[in-house]
C-alpha cells in the first residue's frame, strides 16, 4: 500500500496516474469512524448482503473482491482511500491498513491500494 499526503498528489493527479498505468481507479471516500469505514468499503466494493460489517468480514470480503479481480481476467484496479485525519487517529486505522495490505499481497497484480491522508 503507497501512502501519500493530499498535499502532494491531488486524487486527479491520481486517477491519471492509475489510468495511465493501464489500470481501473475505485474511489473510497473518506469516512472518519471506523463503523463509516466499513460501511463505505461495502458499499464502493458492493460487497453482499450478508456481510457483518465488522474488521473480520472486511477481511474475508476484500479476499473475494480480489477473487473475482483475478477471475474475470479484466483491467487490474487501484483502490484510492481517502483517509481523513480524523481516522487516523482512531485504533481500527491500522488494522484496516493490515487488511488493505494484506488484500493487496494475496491479489498481486490486480489490486494495488493507495491511501491518500486528507488535513
Amino acid at each position: 500500500m503507497k501512502i501519500y499526503s493530499a498535499d502532494t498528489w491531488t486524487l486527479e493527479e491520481l486517477q491519471d496516474q492509475v489510468a495511465d498505468a493501464g489500470r481501473r481507479t475505485v474511489m473510497v471516500p473518506p469516512a472518519a469512524t471506523k463503523q463509516s469505514v466499513l460501511e463505505v468499503f461495502a458499499q464502493v466494493l458492493d460487497f453482499p448482503e450478508y456481510y457483518g460489517v465488522n474488521l473480520d468480514a472486511l477481511n474475508d470480503s476484500l479476499h473475494d473482491f480480489a477473487d473475482a479481480l483475478s477471475d474475470d481476467g479484466g483491467t487490474p484496479v487501484t483502490m484510492i482511500w481517502q483517509v481523513p485525519a480524523t481516522y487516523r487517529t482512531d485504533r481500527s486505522f491500522a488494522v484496516v491498513c493490515e487488511i488493505l495490505q494484506d488484500a493487496e499481497r494475496y491479489a498481486g497484480r490486480d489490486l494495488a491500494v493507495i491511501a491518500v491522508f486528507e488535513n
